[in-house]
């Protein structure tokens, strides 16, 4: 049988959620309990990969077992995780369903501090010393809706096969001194919200003009877009499914 698996975490302690060699993983502690709580190898496969850092309010990953699981299991697994992952829900999908590959969106959210702010100095980039544009910042965001090809925006030196994502949102609001960038598509490349927020950032302090994106987007390189953001800023909050 196939169960998906619900569950957030705090991204700070971990070299991203895909297993790696010599480096602690959400993916490898997720596995470690899930097989000493069933008494089997288990591997699981998630919606995403997360870059070091980055965290996941929502996400889901997939794992086959031949032992039924009962409604006590998610409160027994969380008892085995650390801290800073927590699972919210454990349900049986169709044996053939998949956490990666039947995603139908994937949700991003990155936040910014506006002022010094010691509450959030692990949550949000603090960027205080300059301020930022917000309306030219949305300005540019409409621009995104025209590109499908966003290699400009990709980490260097990956195993994509396509580059090409449909943007379904993305847009900047205001609360009080913080500011979050929401933004959503069928697939993101590796490190792509992260060099779309620098260089967002870019625009909203007036180094660059919002239709200045235009020619780092056609320009299909990495260099002519910003810096990218800290990880620590950005959060995985949503992915979509049509389960039915």
């Amino acid at each position: 049988m196939r169960y998906f698996i619900e569950f957030s975490y705090n991204g700070k302690n971990y070299f991203g959620y895909q297993i790696q060699p010599n480096a602690i993983s959400v993916q490898e502690e997720l596995e470690k309990a899930l097989s000493t709580i069933l008494r089997e190898k288990i591997k699981t496969t998630g919606a995403g990969r997360t870059d070091t850092g980055v965290h996941a309010k929502k996400i889901f990953a997939h794992f086959d077992t031949e032992k039924v699981l009962n409604e006590d299991f998610t409160r027994r697994l969380n008892s085995f995780l650390p801290a800073d992952i927590a699972v919210k829900r454990i349900f049986e999908v169709r044996d053939d369903f998949h956490a990666r590959f039947d995603a139908t969106f994937r949700t991003y959210e990155y936040y910014i501090s506006m002022e010094k702010n010691p509450f959030t100095e692990e949550s949000a980039w603090q960027h205080w010393r300059r301020p930022l544009d917000i309306d030219k910042m949305n300005e540019a965001c409409k621009i995104l809706f025209e590109y499908e090809d966003f290699t400009s925006f990709a980490k260097l030196h990956t195993d994509n096969k396509t580059n090409l994502c449909k943007m379904y949102k993305a847009e900047w609001a205001q609360n009080g001194s913080e500011l979050k960038f929401t933004v959503s598509a069928n697939r993101f490349l590796r490190n792509m919200v992260r060099a779309i927020v620098g260089t967002m950032v870019e625009i909203g302090a007036g180094k660059l003009k919002p239709e200045d994106l235009r020619t780092v987007i056609e320009d299909k390189h990495r260099n002519s877009a910003g810096t990218s953001a800290p990880a620590h800023g950005l959060y995985l909050v949503d992915v979509g499914y049509e389960f039915n």
